[in-house]
């Protein structure tokens, strides 16, 4: 029997790059996730919420149950998306690693899908990138 999890992930900064942050938000484990990452750009961002969310599911399901799990990953990037989905070609080398560390962590479970959604459809993970710039503001004007 296969279980589905479903995941809601988004990156972003504030500049392009900029100071950047992470959103993930787990609607069937009801786990919410959220990190400043520095500086960044948009795409990278967007990346790094995708491989932390599925490294996190994997450290909260167990390594040895991973492959009775389907993830569908939800993200507001199209681009992300059809890169991962081969729709696009990946030119940038940053970006190629990225994909590649995704690629190797889906192995892990039995299957994972990306879907694109709009910008409003993921309102929770997106609070998340916001909530964790913010703190990020706060901390260095309290310096």
């Amino acid at each position: 029997m296969s279980e589905k999890i479903v995941m809601f992930t988004d990156g972003g900064s504030r500049g392009n790059p900029g100071p950047a942050g992470i959103g993930i938000y787990v609607e069937t484990l009801d786990k919410k996730f959220g990190e400043y990452i520095g500086e960044a750009t948009n795409n990278v961002a967007e990346y790094s919420a995708l491989i932390y969310g599925l490294k996190k599911l994997k450290q909260l399901l167990g390594k040895d149950k991973t492959r009775q799990y389907e993830i569908e990953c939800n993200l507001d990037s199209e681009l992300i998306v059809k890169q991962m989905n081969h729709e696009y070609k990946i030119k940038d080398e940053n970006v190629q690693k990225n994909f590649i560390e995704i690629w190797n962590l889906m192995l892990d479970f039995k299957n994972v899908i990306f879907k694109h959604i709009p910008r409003e459809k993921n309102s929770v993970a997106d609070a998340l990138v916001n909530e964790a710039l913010d703190a990020r503001e706060k901390q260095k004007s309290l310096i």
